[in-house]
């Protein structure tokens, strides 16, 4: 049986080496022991009731007023611009520029801009627009879903060693279950009445679970980072947490969406097409893109491209769970190291991230009400949120990482990246908050943790780099992501 390497960490330690069939047993443990938890605090929640007042929202306030084309321009040229002009702020301050879109998506909102300027906000961004904005909002979560699946690198997957699965799926389960447990203390408070604690802690939990692969990437390019051995760990862990993450969510959607007689069909249909996608789709895509090597994205390939996609998408909404699992699913499967998949994502690109998810930020911030948070309660409860989520991942992330050998520098490196939320936490917010599992006030607290934990990435790299002790060596980690599994 072959041992795990050991090499020297930073500060000149000895990493610990543990035989393979040891790190089996962990890992088996680790999963068997969070599902114990997550049943105990199951358990425990299902006695709990929802005192909740019940405040629907669905976004910019509806109107029966007939929407021209000029206001739907204005509408769009408003969003763009501040957009545009919030994401280069923010990309000047060493900021990834989605964070300054989010927050201009929320200064746009009635929380900001139509109490300040409730006029402007009815000019420029009327009621009338909202169920148009509602539609372009959706079409492009469902088109960015699917640039996050051709993002989607199978090399990284391909490198994964015990450690790497271990690390991500510790990032996982660790927030997973204090997201279930903290869903005892929002329940009776937060929650809607209608809606079954299993459900709730369960969303809950996979909320807290969540890394934004593309705003991890994006980070790691601008820090120089993308080639580096640590920058690759993170990438692997990051690809089997964003994977893992959207099966977990589908399986909660599923169950939250049917009946309980219906919840086991839908689950069951959902891994049947996933099934289905992977092991057939896939190959014939794999062997399609091989024989037309030279073939780029055309305009009747894209074409093709687009129909595959709303096809998944409605197969995945029929079925029981969200269109962008659909969208998603698709991504992954088409190989992303091909020319047809680059082309494709180039051409969709430009008009997904500066026209379509700005809209979406928009839409997502309209539903953002700080003034339901008018209490300490509120406000304390947020705080909790913020600190679950960033206790959950970093917390998870470095215990894992240092088991498996990595050095203190990298360990806490690999915590701050996994802790990096973004637009994707804002897709999975919007999908708690359609399904009903999330009020407005919750979904504003978690919303706040997702800008919150995003923004922090940076600064806190930045403080790693000057104050921690060197990494490890390039050759070390390197060996760790190359050497053959026991």
């Amino acid at each position: 049986m072959r041992a795990v390497d050991s090499s020297e960490v930073a500060g000149g330690a000895p990493a610990r080496g543990y035989p393979a069939w040891v790190g089996a047993g962990m890992y088996a443990s680790m999963l068997v022991a969070a599902v114990v938890v997550f049943l105990v605090i199951r358990r425990i929640g299902t006695a709990l009731r929802s005192t909740h007042e019940v405040v629907l929202t669905s976004g910019l306030p509806g109107s029966r007023e007939v929407v021209s084309l000029v206001q739907v321009l204005v509408a769009l040229l408003t969003i763009v611009c501040v957009s545009r002009a919030a994401g280069s702020l923010f990309a000047k301050i060493r900021q990834p520029p989605v964070v300054g879109e989010i927050l201009a998506g929320l200064a746009l909102g009635p929380s900001l801009f139509g109490k300040v300027a409730p006029g402007l906000s009815a000019l420029l961004l009327p009621p009338a627009v909202a169920p148009v904005l509602s539609v372009f909002s959706q079409v492009g979560v469902i088109l960015y879903m699917f640039l996050i699946g051709l993002e989607l690198d199978d090399s990284h997957l391909k490198r994964l060693r015990h450690a790497t699965v271990a690390i991500s799926h510790a990032s996982i389960a660790v927030p997973f279950l204090l997201g279930a447990a903290l869903a005892l203390l929002l329940y009776p408070y937060a929650a809607r009445a209608d809606v079954s604690f299993t459900a709730f802690a369960m969303f809950c939990g996979a909320a807290m679970s969540v890394t934004a692969f593309p705003v991890l990437t994006r980070i790691l390019r601008e820090r120089g980072m993308l080639g580096s051995p640590v920058g690759q760990l993170a990438m692997a862990c990051a690809a089997v947490d964003d994977v893992t993450a959207w099966c977990l969510l589908a399986v909660v959607v599923g169950v939250v969406k049917a009946d309980a007689s219906r919840a086991a069909v839908t689950v069951t249909l959902t891994a049947l097409y996933v099934f289905l996608m992977l092991t057939v789709v896939k190959p014939w895509l794999r062997r399609f893109v091989e024989r037309h090597r030279s073939m780029d994205a055309t305009q009747p390939v894209l074409a093709v491209a687009l129909v595959g996609l709303l096809l998944s998408s409605l197969a995945t909404e029929l079925i029981g769970i969200h269109a962008i699992f659909g969208s998603f699913i698709l991504g992954v499967v088409v190989p992303s190291d091909s020319k047809i998949a680059s082309g494709i994502a180039r051409r969709l690109e430009g008009l997904v991230l500066a026209l379509l998810l700005p809209i979406f930020f928009v839409h997502a911030g309209a539903r953002v009400q700080l003034g339901l948070l008018h209490s300490p309660t509120h406000w304390l409860l947020c705080g909790l949120v913020v600190a679950t989520a960033c206790l959950g991942k970093c917390g998870g992330t470095l215990v894992a990482a240092r088991l498996t050998g990595q050095g203190w520098r990298d360990a806490l490196t690999l915590a701050t990246l996994m802790n990096t939320r973004g637009l994707v936490e804002l897709v999975v917010l919007n999908v708690g908050l359609e399904l009903g599992v999330l009020t407005p006030t919750l979904f504003t607290m978690f919303v706040i943790m997702a800008v919150l934990t995003t923004a922090a990435t940076s600064p806190v790299l930045s403080l790693l780099a000057r104050t921690v002790a060197a990494p490890l060596s390039e050759r070390t980690v390197d060996r760790r992501l190359r050497s053959p599994p026991a």
